[in-house]
């Protein structure tokens, strides 16, 4: 959690462009790049990715969520030393199953409206009601294609991005999401996942950490004294973001929602660990009446990759097949592709 949360502090409508396939893209599919209106009046650009038979049908379509950080519409992140392409992997799978999907640059990301200059205005920008009013306006977008069945969709968000979807889920919006999958996503409350993994890895700064959280949870701003030590974890502008996170409580949610929902959790992540971050969403889906499955796949890492060994992160190469294989069957039959 310390690299998810440095990740996130480090980042934190117009009509068709044109159509661009590349690569295998290009080979089966049709990427349409697209700008459309983000929370705010801000502009977020992103990809639909259509599979090839959408020329003669409608097909189902699906939101892709990436997780925290300056993370792109590809699930790519500068911080990284190696390209992830978990969302544009996970696109490809599904348009392969017949299933389109829209993946976008998160605001200040990529081709998406920068951030503004200054600290006020940085934490209005990066306000957490935003991100979800981002997710919204990205699957109105998705509904507004006509190769797209507007009854048949869903919202997929890894790591954070599973809690955007969550809160996006209990919205009362007139045309919602059918379905939901949540991958890699913390069923805890983010406050006492930072606070135990630092007492693992930093048992020093627990304390310090403990106050600034119960500082932003208060006023919703980072205090002005945060040691140097814990500056990439509570950048300045981050406040109101995590006081909305902090006081999001994602099982809790999870367990009004009526959506059918797919858990997708690898057994090797080091950062939403299983079980222990990943049990009360198990629990929460239990509670409900609507369907409700969970895959947890050995070997596979935070970012859904098969991994060598416990040294191994899992950033690079192709989605699980595991994964895929779930992913694109479950999609298929909640959704009719």
């Amino acid at each position: 959690m310390i690299a998810r949360r440095t990740l996130l502090a480090a980042a934190l409508a117009a009509p068709v462009a044109a159509e661009t396939p590349t690569g295998a893209e290009a080979q089966a599919f049709k990427a349409r790049n697209l700008r459309f209106a983000g929370a705010g009046g801000i502009e977020l650009a992103g990809t639909l990715l259509l599979p090839a038979d959408s020329a003669t049908k409608k097909v189902p379509g699906v939101v892709l969520i990436a997780g925290s950080g300056p993370t792109d519409r590809d699930g790519n992140n500068p911080l990284l030393p190696v390209k992830v392409d978990l969302l544009k992997e996970i696109a490809e799978v599904l348009a392969g199953a017949g299933i389109a999907s829209l993946r976008y640059d998160k605001r200040g990301i990529g081709q998406s409206t920068k951030a503004p200059q200054t600290l006020a205005a940085q934490e209005q920008f990066f306000g957490w009601e935003n991100f979800i009013g981002d997710v919204q306006l990205a699957h109105a977008e998705l509904i507004k294609h006509d190769e797209v069945k507007p009854y048949a969709t869903a919202l997929l968000g890894h790591s954070e991005g599973g809690l955007f979807a969550i809160a996006t889920a209990q919205m009362s919006i007139a045309q919602p999401p059918y379905a939901l999958v949540l991958a890699s996503t913390p069923g805890r409350p983010l406050q006492d996942i930072i606070r135990e993994q630092l007492e693992r890895a930093a048992p020093a700064l627990v304390d310090a950490a403990q106050r600034i959280m119960l500082e932003i949870r208060k006023t919703g701003h980072v205090p002005a004294d945060v040691p140097h030590s814990l500056a990439a974890l509570f950048p300045a502008y981050i406040g109101p973001f995590l006081k909305g996170e902090f006081g999001f409580e994602p099982a809790a949610t999870l367990a009004k929602l009526k959506q059918p929902c797919l858990l997708l959790q690898g057994g090797a992540d080091q950062q939403v660990v299983p079980m222990g971050d990943v049990q009360p969403l198990i629990d929460a889906l239990s509670q409900r009446t609507a369907p409700g499955e969970v895959q947890v796949v050995p070997a596979v890492s935070h970012n859904l990759k098969a991994v060598d060994g416990p040294a191994d992160p899992g950033l690079a190469g192709p989605l699980a097949p595991a994964i895929a294989t779930r992913l694109t069957s479950w999609l298929a039959a909640t959704l009719g592709a």
